[in-house]
């Protein structure tokens, strides 16, 4: 009678053994990744508003009552801002993924005649998916370049770092947004 229970206490703590490793394939499995918002819309409420307080960190307002300067001053001001272009640089790893769509279904362009039109982006994109990608990578760099001025604390870097934010923005969008006004011309920096 006892050889059945001391049976079942030992299958019991076997099964329990908190020492044993899951299967190396469940281990290593990553989920598939699945997007829930278009990329204007992670646009619009993620790199938007994140270039928005990289570009309005550092300025020089001059008005009739005097010049203000506008800049990170405590650590407070820089981890902010710090964390605004990881919130960038992060997010153009979003706007890569395969399955996003270019906008959410029934948008319109906000600009008829400047903007192109969701479906004509779309296929922008389709057609040209090695110069998206590019142009993306390129975000991402320059995200990089402000994150290293934020962190050496380096206000003349942080203001040549906006700039190529700046470029890295309005490069994509001439061909992808509004090429009719660009010509397909891209600016261009000297570095």
């Amino acid at each position: 009678m006892r050889t059945p229970i001391v049976l079942c206490l030992i299958m019991a703590a076997a099964a329990c053994d908190s020492g044993s490793a899951p299967p190396a394939e469940a281990a290593d499995a990553v989920p598939p990744l699945r997007s829930a918002v278009s990329i204007e819309e992670v646009m619009r409420y993620m790199i938007d508003p994140a270039a928005d307080a990289i570009w309005e960190s550092v300025m020089t307002i001059v008005t009739d009552e005097g010049v203000e300067e506008i800049a990170p001053e405590t650590e407070e001001d820089w981890e902010r801002l710090r964390g605004h272009a990881v919130t960038l640089t992060e997010s153009t790893n979003l706007v890569l993924m395969d399955d996003r769509p270019v906008t959410a279904e029934g948008s319109v362009s906000d600009l008829p005649g400047v903007d192109l039109e969701p479906g004509q982006i779309a296929e922008l994109l389709a057609a040209n998916r090695s110069a998206w990608t590019q142009l993306t990578l390129g975000l991402r760099d320059s995200g990089v370049q402000v994150l290293e001025a934020i962190d050496s604390r380096d206000l003349d870097a942080l203001l040549v770092a906006g700039d190529g934010l700046d470029l890295a923005c309005e490069n994509c969008h001439v061909q992808f947004w509004y090429p009719d006004l660009s010509g397909q011309t891209r600016a261009t920096t000297t570095n």
